[in-house]
């Protein structure tokens, strides 16, 4: 661990549905970053005891019953806000074990300098291992990411799931997406509200277990277009204030 890393208002936020292999060794690596007792797993309607190994591990647990990825987040933030009300900085991560948790002080570091509002993991292809993004995923990841720089004028490279954002900015996005268009929905809404937002090249590994999305061909390119016409939406669509949920 970074001996300048200090896990002080950092909250870690992961959706799990159906993870009970990859959970332990999350939370194991969580803990060796010192941020397990501030880590909530929001149990999306898992049916292999994934809540339970999470408790077991020493991390909160909330249940979120109506399916969803945003709809999990969402959970969690609103378990962060009632039970950590000191949060400066929220982090997102998948609970299948692809993402990194001892990366956390590359996505917190920007937000802490002032230097960001959100940081983005962007899963680097050289850091990246072999396998764990499939072609179809990249094909999916490009047509949106097209989609938004066509739109919006920002090249993003990436939609992955581990990214920090401060307290502060969630505030003024305020999410609404109960499904997987959450990181997406995210990503515009912060270049609409003039948000610092930073790319870190992040490894991403191979996933434990099934994906709930992206494991077929069908499912990412399918994705992919939903989520594409929820950009065109969102471009549509008056930048509001937002309602000071987090």
């Amino acid at each position: 661990m970074d001996s300048a890393f200090r896990p002080d208002g950092i909250a870690v936020v992961i959706p799990a549905l159906d993870e009970v292999e990859g959970v332990p060794l999350v939370l194991a690596d969580i803990t060796s970053m010192g941020l397990l007792g501030r880590t909530i797993v929001v149990d999306n309607g898992s049916r292999d005891g994934t809540a339970g190994i999470a408790r077991a591990a020493g991390a909160s647990v909330a249940v979120e019953p109506r399916r969803g990825y945003g709809a999990a987040c969402l959970a969690g933030l609103e378990f962060v806000r009632a039970h950590w009300p000191a949060t400066r900085i929220v982090v997102f991560l998948d609970a299948d074990r692809s993402d990194d948790p001892t990366r956390i002080p590359e996505l917190v570091g920007p937000i802490l300098s002032g230097a960001g509002d959100l940081v983005l993991g962007c899963r680097d292809r050289e850091l990246a291992a072999r396998g764990a993004v499939k072609l179809h995923q990249r094909i999916g990841n490009a047509i949106v990411c097209r989609t938004i720089l066509a739109m919006f004028g920002h090249r993003f490279r990436d939609l992955g799931p581990f990214r920090a954002i401060s307290v502060d900015a969630l505030r003024r996005l305020d999410m609404r997406d109960p499904g997987y268009g959450w990181t997406v929905e995210m990503q515009v809404k912060a270049l609409q509200r003039g948000l610092k937002v930073i790319e870190v090249p992040v490894p991403y590994r191979r996933r434990i277990g099934r994906s709930k999305i992206s494991g077929t061909v069908t499912g990412s390119i399918g994705a992919a277009l939903k989520i594409g016409w929820m950009v065109a939406a969102l471009r549509l669509r008056p930048v509001t204030p937002s309602r000071g949920s987090s």
